[in-house]
């Protein structure tokens, strides 16, 4: 058994997004004994009968991730353009059939039309940076968050990490209350899918008031995603890249990096934090 996280949830067995696997340990490399594996699949987003993206995840709250993939990415602007969400397994992975509204749906066909006539080498083209870096509204100032939750929020983040308990190989990202409350979350092998997972959930319990807390650091990919769904504040664990604050900058969004226990860096809009 993994060795490097104490608390264990109880009904592991209930526990999707993990197999066992025998493994030599150090100092014992003649037996094997059986450890936990986080599980990684490919997971396919079929919107009304054509795939647009496969992505590397695990496979757990993938109702919730397609619904935040789809906000965060822009293909739709609420929940109400999604008629159902459908998920199957394949013989390789998992796929999602979603299906969108047609509105939704002409839209999403006609980014696509538009990536897939484009020439030229990659992020060259004027055209292909508009793509990478889709515009953002800018946030308004609603939301401010006082520095002495941030700890109560850490402390409680491994709640929604039942898989990572055991593997030691999953991200978090989860939605905090002002008071520093974990109202909820998820995890994932990949930080960004654990976000857009989150993102979904959120939409769901239409949750407002309060921020983003992520066990990693910040890209600009997590940074967009966090703007795009109305997000004002982004905690992160780790460090934010220069595009990340860049961009944090640009779309309003508070970024607070190295958000550890005792500790905060914030990097752009500091008017919302307070200690």
């Amino acid at each position: 058994m993994n060795k490097i996280n104490q608390e264990q949830p109880t009904n592991v067995n209930a526990l999707t997004g993990l197999i066992q696997a025998p493994v030599y340990q150090r100092g014992q490399l003649t037996t094997t004994e059986q450890d936990w594996l986080a599980e990684e699949v490919p997971v396919a987003l079929v919107y009304n009968g054509i795939s647009h993206v496969v992505m590397m995840c695990t496979p757990k709250d993938l109702e919730a991730f397609a619904l935040g993939f789809s906000l965060s990415e822009g293909i739709i602007d609420s929940p109400r353009d999604i008629f159902s969400i459908e998920v199957n397994p394949t013989c390789n992975g998992m796929e999602v059939q979603i299906e969108l509204s047609s509105r939704r749906f002409a839209g999403l066909k006609e980014r696509r039309r538009a990536m897939a006539g484009r020439t030229g080498c990659g992020v060259c083209g004027i055209e292909q940076l508009a793509d990478i870096f889709r515009p953002v509204t800018p946030l308004p100032f609603t939301q401010t968050f006082s520095l002495a939750n941030l700890d109560r929020a850490l402390s409680r983040l491994r709640q929604v990490q039942n898989v990572g308990q055991l593997t030691g190989c999953t991200h978090a990202a989860g939605w905090i209350s002002p008071q520093g409350e974990l109202l909820g979350g998820c995890e994932d092998v990949g930080r960004h899918v654990a976000l857009d997972k989150m993102i979904g959930i959120r939409a769901k319990q239409g949750w407002q008031q309060g921020a983003i807390l992520v066990s990693s650091r910040a890209s600009y990919e997590m940074v967009q995603k966090s703007a795009m769904c109305g997000a004002e504040i982004l905690f992160v664990v780790s460090a934010a890249t220069s595009l990340a604050v860049e961009i944090a900058e640009r779309s309003n969004l508070t970024l607070v990096g190295f958000s550890k226990p005792g500790r905060a860096t914030v990097f752009t809009h500091p008017q919302r934090i307070t200690d």
